[in-house]
């Protein structure tokens, strides 16, 4: 692989995949610590309402209902297990990058750097890519599709 085909490489598709799985983990991080911390509040909050009775018993039944949706919702999304899956994917490609260009690990005595950099990056986006699939199954037996 020559220098040319190698930066073409780097601009069409490593720094692409990089900047797609750095987005998908920070969204799916936002999405569980929303989900998590509004779980705390409303926990917190239902018993309160439960003893002090009256005409609030109304909004600890709602709230009861509220936290089995959350709860189902962050079982069945995985916001969790997909942050750490795509931050993990994000960094081991930012780290090859740094391998590669250090010309340590593998590269240093490599003939063709550039042709491993570059099926190193596939395989690991394609065992990200057979992660993902075995999850969405998952999640289509969680949900009762099957």
């Amino acid at each position: 692989m020559n220098s040319k085909e190698f930066e073409e490489y780097l601009n069409n598709r490593y720094y692409k995949e990089i900047e797609w799985y750095d987005k998908k983990a920070a969204r799916n991080n936002y999405a569980y610590k929303i989900l998590e911390f509004t779980l705390i509040v409303l926990s917190a909050i239902m018993p309160v309402l439960i003893v002090i009775g009256g005409g609030l018993l109304e909004w600890a039944l709602l709230i009861s209902v509220l936290i089995a949706i959350e709860t189902s919702v962050l079982k069945v999304f995985k916001f969790y297990e997909n942050w750490i899956n795509y931050r993990t994917t994000c960094e081991t490609l930012r780290k090859e990058l740094h391998y590669y260009r250090a010309k340590i690990d593998d590269y240093r005595d490599a003939e063709d750097p550039e042709a491993m950099f570059v099926n190193r990056v596939e395989a690991l986006i394609s065992r990200e890519h057979s992660l993902w699939l075995m999850s969405q199954k998952r999640k289509e037996t969680a949900v009762g599709k099957v």
